[in-house]
């Protein structure tokens, strides 16, 4: 164990507790949060004593030798933060770290908020426990919004603690692993408060170049060639989300009865479940949004959709407007992180196209 983690603990419990008598966010909302945000500093093992460990099974010894290259590739190659985060190895024993709640009104495709004291308001309500997650989520579904939970293997707490790398983290493959890493450390290089989709389509323009650029590195062009097929199919889903939503956001704006509203909206998820399908079909493959289908679509998974996704255009052509340069681009994106929130989503946030497609959704 590391010599920080009871010290760590103590250290978030009472913040967290200050925090909550002095903010609006629920008490016990927020012990939860910091009980288990200790539990997993406590299980924190440097990955290098794992590796030596003869204890430590050889499939995981080479993840792990993995994860120290993609690490060092984030702070030297693409200009991540050299911290002590990634650095350690934390077994969670669970298949997902936290539970986010993401809701919507039944007649809407904007995601609600809720705000805390240090991540400020994002579009999601965190747990680390599945059963308080879904006690929430039915709440909130009895007052009418629709709901949807999402198992998250990895979360961010912004540089204040040394984030580590999780078991909930590995089962998704090495590429996966790196590019997690690629984009929670670049919530830590650069985090703007109460904006979640300038957060999150940031993060995700560097982790996806980023992936491009280590399997580069690594000559292993076969996967690199397996990532960008797997980009464009997972672009494409994309795409079906956002005409849906425009289309949704026309009917929910439309003052048409509840009840005929209702039925059309039940019309347009259907139509859509159908598309997805189609585009499975096509693809020959599993589709990486199964579970939603077989849950039934609604509201939240396109505004789920609509946060790592409708600001990720303005991103990627900023990216190649500084030619690639990532320093240049990180420069660029801070000097917008300091303009007003309607200034940046204008300059990023505002294109109404996903790599190529047009403003017609066509």
């Amino acid at each position: 164990m590391l010599t920080e983690s009871r010290s760590a603990q103590i250290r978030i419990l009472l913040a967290s507790l200050f925090l909550a008598l002095t903010s609006g966010c629920g008490t016990m909302y927020l012990l939860q949060a910091a009980h288990g945000e200790a539990q997993v500093l406590d299980r924190r093992r440097p990955i290098a004593k794992v590796i030596k460990s003869p204890e430590t099974p050889q499939s995981l010894r080479a993840t792990l030798e993995q994860v120290r290259e993609a690490r060092d590739f984030a702070t030297q190659v693409l200009g991540l933060p050299n911290n002590r985060s990634y650095r350690t190895y934390s077994n969670i024993g669970r298949p997902y770290v936290v539970w986010n709640v993401i809701a919507a009104p039944e007649f809407s495709v904007e995601p609600e908020h809720w705000c805390f004291p240090i991540a400020g308001c994002v579009a999601y309500r965190g747990y680390f426990s599945e059963k308080k997650a879904r006690e929430f989520a039915a709440r909130l579904k009895a007052r009418g919004d629709d709901v949807v939970v999402e198992g998250v293997p990895a979360y961010s707490t912004l540089g204040r603690f040394a984030d580590p790398v999780m078991s909930t983290m590995l089962p998704y493959g090495d590429v996966e692993l790196a590019s997690i890493i690629f984009h929670e450390l670049t919530h830590q290089l650069l985090y703007v408060k109460d904006d979640s989709s300038f957060n999150e389509a940031f993060a995700t323009t560097v982790e996806r170049e980023g992936v491009r650029r280590w399997l580069l590195y690594q000559g292993r062009l076969a996967d690199l060639a397996r990532y960008e097929r797997e980009d464009v199919l997972d672009l494409q889903y994309v795409r079906l989300f956002r005409r849906a939503r425009a289309a949704l956001r026309k009917l929910y704006a439309s003052g048409l009865p509840p009840p005929e509203m209702r039925e059309r909206k039940r019309a347009a998820f259907a139509a859509l479940a159908s598309q997805m399908r189609q585009l499975q079909r096509r693809a020959k493959g599993a589709s990486p949004y199964e579970d939603w289908l077989e849950a039934g679509l609604n509201n939240a998974d396109l505004a789920s959709v609509a946060t790592y996704y409708d600001c990720l255009p303005g991103f990627q052509r900023l990216l190649q407007d500084d030619e690639g340069d990532l320093r240049r681009f990180y420069s660029d994106v801070r000097d917008l992180a300091r303009e007003p929130k309607a200034e940046r989503d204008a300059a990023v946030c505002g294109a109404p196209s996903v790599e190529g497609e047009s403003a017609e959704g066509d």
